[in-house]
């Protein structure tokens, strides 16, 4: 019965170094050790596989025959050890997920993926959207993003429907159409809405300016934006309007009513975003967790700006 040879992952490795590098100073230069121990390295697996792999010569180290034979073993080796030592980084690794904001309806999204998927960690990033969402997934920073997506994206990136939210008025308790339990989208035609929060060049602003030119509303987007707080005590002194998303966390105020509008239903549309090659085992299963998750565009019902359609159908 032939013995195993219990082959040293450190002297392979410095067997292909110097393979690519020709010469052990190079070699062991890539390696970050010294030309002695790559000397050393390279012996040790010689004399483990009882042959000579490399020949020196005038112009650098030559692999001998035998030493091409077993190059592509070696090479294999190397890329198969150094596969799982990046699969277990990843598994240890925190998924990075970008928001653009903790109140909006992304964060129930991740934490009932969170609630269904054990041991899996999650950092929140909080950014200004698509803007900087694009960068961040370039760069490796983060690792998912939720945002709607307009206009071209990299071929590095991939966009999936995550979900479509209803958007509600939302008014002072003693407005007109405090008492209705939905509104029609017609009825907002003349309505100023008042939106401080809409950042000039947001996808989300784009949103809301082509919801107001497809049914007359004006969009206010004058500020500053004080945050949501100062937004809602805006809304109750009865001096304006807004518009939300149906599962936004409010702050409660006891003189704000949130009314669904219909007919249609104007839905915000978000989407997952992921670069084509990150292997992350969590995004993986974000991305199956909110693809199963997402419910279709409904045409006859809903509203979504012409070019959120085709993304949203199915």
């Amino acid at each position: 019965m032939v013995q195993p040879v219990d082959l040293d992952l450190a002297a392979v490795r410095a067997f292909v170094a110097v393979t690519d590098e020709r010469y052990f100073s190079e070699a062991a230069a890539t390696l970050g050790i010294s030309q002695q121990a790559v000397s050393k390295r390279i012996a040790k697996l010689e004399t483990d596989l009882g042959v000579r792999l490399l020949s020196r010569t005038r112009v650098g180290a030559e692999p001998t025959q035998d030493g091409r034979v077993f190059l592509n073993h070696a090479r294999a080796l190397v890329g198969l050890a150094d596969q799982a030592a990046e699969m277990l980084r990843n598994r240890r690794r925190t998924l990075r997920v970008d928001v653009l904001d903790t109140r909006l309806a992304s964060i129930d999204v991740i934490r009932a993926f969170h609630q269904v998927t054990a041991d899996a960690e999650i950092d929140i990033v909080t950014s200004n959207g698509l803007r900087s969402a694009r960068a961040s997934l370039a760069n490796g920073s983060v690792d998912a993003a939720f945002a709607r997506t307009c206009g071209p994206l990299d071929d590095d990136l991939v966009s999936s429907p995550a979900y479509l939210e209803q958007a509600h008025l939302l008014v002072c308790r003693d407005h007109p159409l405090a008492a209705l339990p939905q509104v029609e989208t017609g009825r907002l035609a003349g309505m100023t809405v008042w939106m401080p929060g809409n950042a000039a060049g947001s996808e989300w602003a784009d949103f809301w300016n082509l919801f107001g030119a497809e049914f007359g509303v004006h969009i206010d987007d004058s500020g500053p934006d004080f945050g949501w707080e100062y937004y809602v005590e805006g809304i109750a002194s009865g001096e304006r309007v807004g518009l939300v998303g149906e599962w936004c966390r409010l702050p409660s105020h006891a003189r704000t009513v949130q009314i669904p509008v219909v007919d249609p239903v104007p839905v915000y549309p978000c989407s997952l975003l992921r670069r084509r090659h990150n292997d992350h085992p969590l995004l993986t299963s974000l991305a199956r967790f909110v693809r199963d998750r997402f419910r279709p565009f409904d045409p006859g019902r809903q509203w979504l700006p012409a070019a959120d359609r085709a993304a949203f159908l199915s």
